[in-house]
């Protein structure tokens, strides 16, 4: 039946509600049932809509554990090690040059050849000098013949003078002169000969270090001169070898009491640190600092047996000062700093972390000596600090590998002192 709203009596107020009062059948609707009905359909649409009208619980405030990498506190022996970088320079290096004029004639060596001291390398024309010898003979042979007789001369006239006084005193004198001068002939021949003898040694050039031959400089065939610029060929020394480094002037201290102590060991490494070519021993510190860098040099001498080490070679030398017994040692990625100094992260067993300061001694490589603030066998957190404060709970990831010495133990001789911080 179709609705139709009843027209208004007179004088009728028309409804004030926002939803106008309609008349359905017989009855009429207010708009207060009308208003409960839009509510009910509301309740009902948003029902079948799947929508929750209550507000959804709280979840508790939970805090969530931070994963992280640890790693335990170690108690072990750590050397302390002064690290600079230097140059291989061979011991003893000869530049052999020719100490006369003559052919080459002669070589007795390879390019790279070990040589022995005293061992012939080349050979220079010895016949001239061989001429001169034999002239510089004939000469003596010829003026001490002329000695000898004015010797003869001298021991008459002196008879004469002293028996019968035939001979004038002039004339003995002047014989006694005479005899003089033929003795200083004499003497210039035999200088003259010796000369000669030293020019023919000269002429075969001997090796006057151990070494190793490098490139050859003059072929033979070519004429040598003594004043000749190039040298023959060059000899170095390569076993023993030294490496000069420098060390900042303020460690120059610790390192001679270091050397008072006894000998101390000096290492060299390669250009990235991380290979151990040789071992050797700390020979000298330089008498004088260079101003301009700071810096003192030292010298090292390695036996070099198997040529690890080549001259102008650069390399990184750790030179070990002692060995502290019983040190607590963290890996380096352990230590944190901030504005009160140094602290780590420190996993109880409750698995939060506390911040423990600590003081850091030294640090060698990717390990850190712990003065104080750390006992052994405790828990540090190595990786995911940047996200940990006081109290942070933590999960531990896969535990970290044993910790690595920092470099190769040294012997227990080596006296333990108490290094400059």
């Amino acid at each position: 039946m179709a609705c139709k709203p009843e027209a208004l009596e007179e004088g009728q107020k028309k409804p004030t509600s926002a939803f106008p009062v309609a008349r359905f059948g017989a009855g009429s609707v207010t708009a207060k049932a009308l208003s409960a009905a839009l509510v009910l359909f509301c309740a009902s649409w948003l029902s079948c809509s799947g929508s929750d009208p209550k507000p959804a619980s709280a979840r508790a405030n939970v805090a969530q554990a931070v994963p992280v990498s640890v790693a335990s506190v170690a108690q072990r022996d750590m050397p302390y090690y002064l690290t600079g970088l230097g140059s291989v320079t061979a011991f003893y290096t000869d530049s052999i040059k020719s100490r006369v004029d003559g052919e080459l004639v002669q070589v007795n060596f390879r390019e790279g050849q070990y040589v022995n001291k005293g061992d012939l390398l080349v050979v220079i024309d010895p016949r001239p000098y061989q001429v001169a010898l034999d002239q510089a003979q004939a000469n003596l042979f010829r003026d001490q013949a002329t000695l000898r007789d004015a010797k003869l001369n001298y021991e008459r006239y002196k008879g004469l003078l002293e028996n019968s006084g035939a001979m004038s005193q002039q004339q003995v004198d002047t014989q006694a002169a005479t005899v003089d001068q033929l003795e200083g002939t004499v003497r210039t021949d035999q200088a003259a000969i010796e000369s000669a003898k030293l020019n023919l040694v000269y002429c075969h050039i001997t090796s006057p270090i151990s070494g190793r031959v490098g490139l050859r400089l003059v072929d033979p065939g070519n004429i040598v001169h003594a004043s000749d610029t190039n040298p023959l060929l060059v000899i170095t020394q390569l076993q023993p070898i030294a490496v000069l480094f420098t060390l900042p002037e303020d460690q120059l201290p610790e390192v001679a009491r270091g050397m008072a102590r006894g000998t101390l060991t000096a290492e060299a490494y390669n250009r990235d640190d991380q290979t151990k070519l040789a071992t050797g021993t700390l020979q000298t510190i330089d008498n004088q600092i260079d101003q301009s860098t700071g810096t003192g040099r030292l010298k090292a001498v390695f036996d070099n047996k198997d040529n690890a080490l080549w001259p102008n070679q650069f390399v990184n030398i750790r030179l070990l000062l002692e060995v502290r017994k019983n040190s607590i040692v963290i890996p380096a990625a352990a230590v944190q700093r901030g504005p009160q100094g140094t602290y780590v992260f420190v996993v109880k067993s409750d698995n939060t972390v506390d911040i423990r300061p600590v003081t850091l001694a030294f640090t060698q490589d990717n390990l850190s000596n712990i003065a104080s603030g750390l006992s052994a066998n405790e828990v540090v957190v190595t990786d995911g600090q940047d996200k940990l404060q006081e109290g942070s709970r933590v999960e531990v990831r896969t535990p970290a590998p044993p910790l690595k010495q920092a470099g190769p133990q040294p012997p227990a001789s080596q006296g333990a002192g108490s290094p400059a911080k």
